[in-house]
């Protein structure tokens, strides 16, 4: 069955208002899609009968476009909720009705939507509650429009990276018995629920009615999308509704729809938990000045969520976030981490270690990270985690943060076990590029800006165009343009002076990938190619590091060739934050004092075997 685009008739009847949740109760679907796995596991089941179920919701929901698209993922999971509510209360006595709708629906269900909506809520009743509410979350995110989705950032945590967090909040000495807590961008709940079952259980002791109270009084989240602040309340309940039944009384509203970053910080918590939105985003004036100390440059959505975690953070509070990694090292985030560091310096890093896989459809390197407010700690401990399944991760030590005498500068943090040496090394290096007499510059070309001057055909009028792509292993430098829509030359016109190179430098991919087995790639640019040619064009995927007008005192091929060896691609990635190679970066890169070089500019004039090369540069860092 196939819906016209833009009409929701043969999937919803439509009807006006908010949709109507009822605590009419239906039998247990045993339809085709559950009838296979009768004799599987309960929970595996109900897993699977998820994920599959996703595909085929989201299916659905591709047959319409923009808001309708959006109407129909939240009356398709609104049903799936309803269905989830009505099975985990089979045997409680007569059921409640959910949570008052914060959203507007578009109507009921028709066949085979509303079969499919609530197999998979009956599924869920099968799993514990934080893996249900994530699958159920991360079906209405694969169902929503993709610019309703970035625009929210809604890219739901999996339970095993909660707890983890919430036992990092716990280290670092939250007391769920007392604390207060929010989570500013709280999404479908992954901390609202467990954080509301960790105060229950710590207050065991009191009566129902004093914790169902505490909770009421201590919890707090919003959430900018209506539907999923709604889940959040409902699934929130349901993780301490054997105690509501105890003490006879509904939970309190909790969870409010609203931006957090516009709204005026009323209260502190003794912990602010969540995993706020990513994303470039431009900024009024009025907020951009609001969040003004931790601003340089563009603005990342979680870096204004960060920003605001301190302000919401009591003295002596934690602020438990999980976030890209981005922020440890680049420029633009240069002002947040001089926040961080003087503010609300970290407690613990725990990097995970896969990026596919982890949030749903999204790649993305992240972290899950600790920070204590008003704490003067200049150290944090640091872990690699591995997700293994829904629930459960593998922790792994990997040594110690100790932040830079320069609050802004990046933070150098082990990326394995045995790095701690090579970083204690590293801070005692203070030479830098500037030292060996060079400076770093982004190629000035973005191609598809100036796409009419790109051409195949080289004449007079036209220079060689270097791509990332000229820049191969093991310093090698082979003009080619050999990508989609790349020419390998150009046609300057008037004005273009600005884009064209004339003297030698070294050429540095700017984009890597983490799964990559290198992350600096770095070629010469020789003397003999510019003998060729008057001048070349450097597009912008490329890093230029170029001699000042000093002049270096390090040759460009033994730069080149320091900057290729393992040892220096292992200092740097214990440097950047994420998997672009930026100009700031590399000029904050730690190197050996230019006069311990001797022995490597020998071995290049030698023209030595790579080994040979390698073992010399690894001893210049004491490896």
């Amino acid at each position: 069955m196939k819906a016209p685009a833009g009409n929701l008739a043969p999937i919803v009847q439509r009807r006006s208002g908010k949709l109507r949740l009822t605590e009419r109760r239906y039998p247990r679907v045993r339809g085709s899609m559950t009838e296979p796995l009768l004799l599987s596991d309960e929970r595996w089941r109900g897993a699977k009968l998820l994920e599959s179920g996703k595909h085929e919701a989201q299916a659905l929901a591709l047959t319409f476009v923009g808001d309708l698209r959006l109407t129909f993922a939240r009356t398709f999971c609104a049903e799936a909720v309803r269905a989830y509510w009505i099975e985990i209360q089979r045997s409680g006595g007569d059921p409640w009705p959910l949570p008052t709708a914060t959203f507007t629906a578009g109507g009921r269900l028709k066949e085979p939507a509303l079969s499919l909506a609530r197999r998979m809520g009956v599924a869920g009743a099968e799993l514990d509650l934080c893996t249900a509410s994530y699958l159920i979350g991360v079906i209405y995110t694969a169902m929503m429009p993709e610019d309703a989705r970035s625009r929210w950032g809604s890219y739901y945590t999996p339970p095993g990276l909660a707890e983890r967090l919430m036992n990092l909040a716990a280290q670092a000495g939250v007391d769920w018995r007392r604390c207060r807590v929010i989570d500013p961008a709280c999404g479908g709940g992954a901390f609202l629920a467990p954080v509301a079952a960790r105060m229950a259980s710590a207050s065991a002791d009191l009566p129902a009615h004093q914790i169902v109270r505490a909770i009421g009084e201590r919890l707090r989240g919003t959430e900018i999308d209506p539907f999923a602040a709604w889940t959040s309340q409902v699934f929130l309940e349901a993780a301490v509704m054997d105690v509501c039944r105890a003490a006879k009384q509904r939970l309190p509203q909790i969870v409010g729809v609203g931006d957090s970053l516009l709204q005026d910080v009323a209260d502190t918590y003794d912990l602010v938990i969540g995993n706020p939105p990513y994303g470039r985003v431009t900024l009024s004036r009025e907020v951009r000045e609001r969040y003004r100390r931790s601003l340089y440059g563009h603005a990342n959505l979680y870096g204004l969520f960060t920003d605001l975690a301190v302000q919401m953070t009591r003295p002596g509070g934690v602020i438990a976030f999980v976030t890209p990694t981005s922020f440890l090292a680049g420029e633009y985030f240069k002002s947040l981490r001089h926040l961080l560091a003087t503010e609300a310096p970290p407690a613990n890093l725990d990097f995970v270690s896969v990026r596919k896989g982890v949030f749903d459809d999204a790649l993305q390197e992240t972290l899950l990270a600790t920070y204590k407010r008003g704490d003067r700690n200049t150290s944090a401990s640091v872990h690699f985690i591995s997700p293994t399944g829904y629930s459960d991760v593998v922790v792994q030590p990997a040594g110690r943060l100790v932040l830079p005498s320069s609050t802004g500068g990046p933070w150098m943090v082990p990326r394995s076990s045995d790095q701690e040496a090579l970083i204690a090394f590293l801070r005692r290096m203070p030479h830098r590029l500037k030292n060996y007499g060079y400076e770093v510059n982004t190629g000035p070309l973005v191609w598809n800006r100036h796409k009419g001057q790109l051409t195949r055909h080289p004449s007079p009028e036209t220079l060689p165009l270097i791509w990332a792509e000229c820049v191969a292993p093991y310093g090698r430098f082979v003009f080619r343009a050999a990508k989609k829509n790349h020419e390998p030359f150009f046609r300057p016109r008037p004005g273009d002076d600005w884009l064209i190179s004339y003297k030698p430098c070294v050429l540095v991919q700017r984009t890597t990938a983490k799964e990559q087995s290198r992350r600096l790639i770095a070629a010469e640019l020789p003397n003999k190619f510019l003998r060729l040619h008057p001048a070349v064009v450097i597009e912008n995927h490329l890093n230029m590091i170029r001699p000042t007008n000093g002049g270096p005192r390090v040759s460009p091929a033994v730069l080149c060739t320091l900057l290729n060896s393992d040892i220096v691609d292992k200092a740097f990635r214990c440097l950047s934050g994420s998997v672009a190679v930026s100009a700031y970066e590399l000029e904050a890169l730690p190197l050996p004092p230019p006069e311990e070089l001797s022995n490597l500019t020998r071995l290049v004039q030698e023209r030595a075997s790579r080994d040979v090369i390698e073992r010399a540069c690894a001893e210049l860092f004491h490896a």
